[in-house]
C-alpha cells in the first residue's frame, strides 16, 4: 500500500515506512496468517509519549492548579478525542484489519482509532525523535485544549462584581502589578483591590487572563470557589 498520502496528512515522511505500517496493523490481521507485528506494542509506547508531551504543554501554557491540569489533560487525550484526531487524518482508510474485524466495522471503531493514533505517534517518535512527535501531538492538542477551556470557562470577574455590588459603597479595582518574560511569552500579574485592600493576585498569559485569575483568588478567599 502507498502510505504517501497519509504521511502528507500526518506532516511527517517516514524514513522507515515499516514502522508506520506496523502502527496501522491490527492484531486480527496479523493473526490471520499474514505475519508481522501489530500495533499494540507501539500503542503502549505512544501512550507514554502522548502523556509526557501533553503534560509539558499544559504545565507551560496553563496557570491552573494541578487538579485542573489533570482534568484538562484527561479531556484532550481521552478515547473520544484521540478517535477524532485519527478521523481527521483519515487513518481508517489505511488500517490493516482481519476480515472479521473489517466486516464488523473496525475501521470506524473508536477504540481502534484511538489506539492507532497513539501507535502512529510512537512510530514517529522512533523514526524521527521527540521533535516531530511533539509537532504531531500539539497540532491536535492545542486546539482541543482551547475548546475545552472555553467550554468550562467561568467569568470570575463578573461573579466577583455581582457579589461586591450587594454592598453599596464597595469598590473593586484591578491593578497590573508586574509582567515578565519575552514579548512572545509574557506572564502578567494583576492584583484585585477591594477598597484599596488586595484580596487576590492572578497570573496569566494576557492581562485579561491575569485579571480573571485574580478575581478567582478573591472568590476563594471569600468562600465562593
Amino acid at each position: 500500500m502507498d502510505y504517501t498520502p497519509l504521511m502528507q496528512e500526518i506532516g511527517y515522511m517516514f524514513k522507515n515506512v515499516s514502522l508506520l505500517e506496523k502502527a496501522l496493523t491490527h492484531s486480527s490481521y496479523a493473526n490471520e496468517g499474514h505475519g508481522g507485528e501489530h500495533y499494540e506494542r507501539l500503542e503502549f509506547l505512544g501512550d507514554s509519549v502522548l502523556g509526557f508531551i501533553t503534560a509539558r504543554y499544559l504545565y507551560e501554557k496553563d496557570r491552573g492548579p494541578e487538579g485542573e491540569l489533570t482534568k484538562l489533560r484527561a479531556a484532550v487525550v481521552c478515547e473520544k478525542a484521540l478517535c477524532s484526531y485519527s478521523k481527521q487524518l483519515g487513518i481508517g482508510k489505511y488500517m490493516r484489519l482481519g476480515r472479521g474485524e473489517q466486516h464488523s466495522g473496525g475501521r470506524e471503531r473508536p477504540s481502534i482509532l484511538a489506539d492507532m493514533y497513539e501507535a502512529v505517534l510512537a512510530a514517529i517518535y522512533l523514526d524521527g525523535g521527540m521533535e516531530p512527535a511533539e509537532q504531531f501531538v500539539l497540532r491536535f492538542i492545542v486546539p482541543e485544549a482551547e475548546t475545552q477551556r472555553r467550554r468550562h470557562f467561568k467569568d470570575y470577574k463578573t461573579a466577583l462584581q455581582e457579589i461586591v455590588q450587594q454592598n453599596p459603597g464597595e469598590r473593586l479595582e484591578y491593578v497590573l502589578s508586574g509582567a515578565s518574560g519575552p514579548d512572545h511569552n509574557k506572564t502578567f500579574v494583576t492584583e484585585v483591590h477591594l477598597n484599596s485592600n488586595v484580596i487576590g493576585v492572578g497570573r496569566g498569559r494576557s492581562k485579561k487572563e491575569s485579571e480573571q485569575q485574580a478575581a478567582r483568588e478573591a472568590l476563594k478567599l471569600m468562600g465562593y470557589e
